[in-house]
Order: C-alpha cells, then sequence, then structure tokens
C-alpha cells in the first residue's frame, strides 16, 4: 500500500473540528451540548441577506471573477470608508471564508520552513494553516497577568531570525477577546517595516468590541507594503456557512501572487457573494443589534463567574464597581510616586547648578532608594521631565497625604 505524505502526517487534526463527532453522539443520546469549541453564532443571519439567496434570477450558477465580484468588492470598499481607512475594489480578493484567505497569505509572503511569529494563546487552526504551508510558528508569549496585552517590542525582536517573514495577529483575539490598542497595533507596524516583514492581521471580530474603539492595521498607510488584512462575513453577519471572507492589502505584489491562488481554484461561491452583498447593503443595523445582544450576555457571564471562588477574570470594563476601585487604586499609586520622585528631584537639585541629566538621575534614585536601576533613556528623560515643574510644586501640593 503507498504511503501517505509527511506533510499529511504531520497535518494536525482541528481541535475545533474533531470534537464534532463527540457532539453529535451526545445529540442522539438526548443530552444538552455546549459549544464552547467553535465560534458558531446562534443569532439568525439577517433575514435580507437569506432572501437574496431565495430570489435571486440566476439562470445559470456560472463563475464570478476569481478575485470575487466587483459589485461585492465595491460594497467591502465601501464599508472601510465608512471606517476611515482608504482602499479600493482592486485591494481585495474575495475567498472562501476567512481560512483560505489565510492560506493565500500564507502562501504569498512565505516559503517553506520560513518561520512566522504569533502571540500565544492564538487560534488553534494556525497550526494547520502553518503546517499545510510548510512553515513553522514561533511563538511569542502574552500573559494572563497583563490581561494577554501585546508582548513589549524587545520580546519579538528577540525572535526575529532571517527565517522570519511576518507577525499574525488576531485582533480582536480568539481566543482571549484582548483588544490591541491604538498604540499596540502602531508599534506593530513600526516593527514589521523596521525589519521589512509582513504583519498579517486576521481580524474577523473586528465589529465586536465593548470597552474601546477598534484599530485596524490598515489605519496607518505609511506601512502599506507590510500589512495584509484577513475578514470574514461568518461571525459578523452569522454566516458561517457561506464561506465568504476576504483578503485585504496595498502591496501590490502580494495582491497579484495571491491572485494566481485564486485562479486556481477559479472563484469564490457566488451564491455566498450574494448573500454577502445583502449583508453590506442592508446588514449594520443587524451588526449594531448583535453586538448588543453579545453585550447582554457578556455582562450576564461575567457576572455569574465572578461567584466562582478562586477563578480570575480579565475583563476591562467600568461598569463593575470592584474594577472601577482597582483601577483608581492604581491611578491613585501612580499619582504618589509621581510626587515622591517630583520632590525627590527638588531635594537633588536644590542649591545646586544645571546638572548632567545623567547625574540627576543617579542621584534621584539613590534619593529613592533605588541605585541600582539601569540609567536607560527612557528613565532619564521621565526624570528630566520633573525639572519643568519645578515652577509648579504648587499643583502637587497637599494632594496626596504621603
Amino acid at each position: 500500500m503507498p504511503n501517505i505524505s509527511n506533510k499529511g502526517k504531520s497535518m494536525p487534526q482541528s481541535p475545533i473540528r474533531k470534537l464534532v463527532p463527540y457532539a453529535e453522539l451526545a445529540y442522539s443520546k438526548g443530552k444538552t451540548v455546549y459549544h464552547l469549541n467553535i465560534g458558531q453564532p446562534d443569532i439568525k443571519t439577517p433575514k435580507i441577506a437569506m432572501d437574496a439567496v431565495k430570489i435571486h434570477s440566476l439562470d445559470i450558477l456560472a463563475y464570478t471573477r476569481s478575485e470575487g465580484s466587483d459589485e461585492y468588492r465595491t460594497k467591502i470598499a465601501k464599508y472601510y470608508g465608512k471606517h476611515d481607512i482608504d482602499i479600493t475594489k482592486h485591494d481585495i480578493i474575495v475567498t472562501t471564508g476567512g481560512s483560505e484567505a489565510l492560506l493565500f497569505a500564507f502562501g504569498s509572503v512565505m516559503d517553506t520552513d520560513d518561520e512566522i511569529i504569533i502571540p500565544e494563546p492564538f487560534y488553534a487552526n494556525y497550526n494547520g494553516f502553518s503546517t499545510a504551508s510548510g512553515v513553522k510558528i514561533i511563538p511569542v508569549i502574552s500573559k494572563i497577568e497583563d490581561n494577554f496585552a501585546l508582548p513589549p517590542i524587545e520580546e519579538f525582536e528577540k525572535l526575529i531570525t532571517p527565517k522570519t517573514k511576518a507577525i499574525l495577529i488576531c485582533n480582536p483575539g480568539n481566543p482571549t477577546g484582548y483588544l490591541y490598542s491604538k498604540e499596540e497595533i502602531k508599534k506593530l507596524a513600526a516593527i514589521v517595516k523596521k525589519h521589512d516583514l509582513f504583519l498579517i492581521a486576521d481580524e474577523v471580530y473586528r465589529e465586536f468590541c465593548y470597552d474601546a474603539p477598534f484599530t485596524s492595521a490598515l489605519s496607518f498607510p505609511e506601512g502599506k507594503n507590510n500589512v495584509v488584512v484577513i475578514d470574514s462575513i461568518s461571525k459578523v453577519f452569522s454566516s458561517c456557512g457561506a464561506r465568504v471572507g476576504f483578503l485585504v492589502t496595498r502591496n501590490e505584489t502580494v495582491l497579484q501572487t495571491a491572485l494566481k491562488y485564486a485562479e486556481l481554484r477559479l472563484c469564490p461561491p457566488y451564491l455566498g457573494q450574494i448573500l454577502a452583498q445583502a449583508c453590506f447593503d442592508h446588514g449594520m443595523e443587524y451588526v449594531q443589534k448583535a453586538k448588543a445582544e453579545y453585550q447582554d450576555r457578556r455582562k450576564v457571564l461575567y457576572q455569574g463567574l465572578k461567584q466562582i471562588e478562586g477563578l480570575k477574570i480579565l475583563m476591562a470594563s467600568w461598569d463593575d464597581p470592584q474594577i472601577g476601585d482597582s483601577v483608581n487604586a492604581s491611578m491613585d499609586a501612580g499619582l504618589r510616586w509621581f510626587q515622591w520622585i517630583h520632590e525627590a528631584v527638588l531635594a537633588e537639585t536644590a542649591g545646586s547648578d544645571a546638572l548632567d541629566p545623567e547625574e540627576l538621575c543617579a542621584r534621584v534614585l539613590k534619593h529613592l532608594g533605588f541605585p541600582k536601576i539601569p540609567l536607560v533613556p527612557i528613565v532619564v528623560t521621565s526624570i528630566g521631565a520633573h525639572l519643568k515643574l519645578l515652577d509648579r510644586q504648587d499643583l502637587l501640593a497637599d494632594r496626596f497625604s504621603l
């Protein structure tokens, strides 16, 4: 009997889909199944989109263009334009789900044995995509203690080698739910430009942000040649089975390369594009209602989880008084440190002429009891900035009892 390929042997089974037979068996026995293994919305797909498929006037279900229909790509571009992102239909390739968009991106920017850095924990199927593409995932650890925030840029740079070709993020994050801030996206855009890498941003959950605004990787035109965005209608319009996603990039070479892969499979689903176009035509009110529903469920889940003793919950929300108190306590502590540093600067500059910034910094750190802290530029600059406040110390007087 012939052997299968080594790639096939190493291809991992999807941890998401391998649970399906067990769920079906449980259903057959009359048991209730809670699907925490897959992001399948239970909110109904927009009726107007379903109706668009039912009432189409096509006589022949023919191929569309390999990059997707002009009409649908124009709708996508207008959607991004409403979010102040300037792209055209020519920057978009419609794909068979976001999964195919990721495979196109991997195949377009990486060769066999190249490396891609991904903040961990990450979407489980990234392992399968990397194996299918012959590339190696290099994880950079985001920590639960930091709410899974972007690891320091220095941690990324430690991992960059001649084989590194890209950084992949999921924003908002699956499975952590973390939303990268504008500053974090800006840092990533800077590092990929500095090291001549690609930033692949999986943004399929972009509409479901509750505590802060969403920032797309496409928001920084100066990095246009480095950014590839993956998106989909699956989550935002509860249309997973339509299998319609899209790849967006302003890099013409990447786009033309991805188009070669698109031409191999001829075209994305025609009926799926009809449904998706109707979603973008009429569905944004639907999105707001869905978001409100998810937010209500989120609050219920959060309140329930709080009742579990010993469970640590990561949810930055001012709706919760305990979290608000914690944030206020942290701010108070920060302001106290501000005053301590300011008083140390006053003490060390009393009766002295202008001091060298590093000498001032060393004196202040010694005054505060931290003589061994290295005099890195950010520390020197931070402490030096207090000199500008010496004639405004009245603003701090009596503000805190130390």
